[in-house]
């Protein structure tokens, strides 16, 4: 994917995330969102809730070739979430999925209003 490596997720996931732990490789992902769609999920490690709405949005994704899916781990890279917040015109939340379409913010949910048939819906 270009000039900045994106690294898998460190821990089991039956989900094909793309880790983002830089600004410029969230600003190439976004460039990526141009014909796609790219769902972004900010996670605190920290946060039982956080992981409840990652495992319940694993649980229920489905592999889908139109979206590419991206994870931001906030304790470790708040600097791309909150630059990802000013992106998108999104205020920050946590756990936060923001959908992006052609560079523009189409979808954003938090906490248990997180629902991958919801977003399954609008690619």
């Amino acid at each position: 994917m270009g000039l900045f490596s994106f690294s898998k997720k460190s821990r089991e996931s039956r989900v094909n995330w793309i880790n983002i732990e830089s600004v410029e490789a969230l600003n190439e992902a976004i460039t990526n969102t141009e014909g796609k769609s790219g769902l972004f999920f900010k996670h605190s490690t920290r946060c039982n809730i956080s992981s409840m709405a990652l495992n319940g949005f694993e649980s229920q994704w489905e592999e889908n070739e139109k979206c590419d899916l991206y994870f931001i781990d906030l304790i470790r890279h708040r600097d791309v979430s909150n630059a990802l917040s000013v992106i998108t015109s999104v205020e920050h939340q946590s756990p936060q999925v923001i959908l992006i379409k052609d560079k523009k913010a189409v979808y954003n949910s938090s906490h248990n209003g997180i629902s991958a048939s919801a977003i399954k819906n609008l690619i």
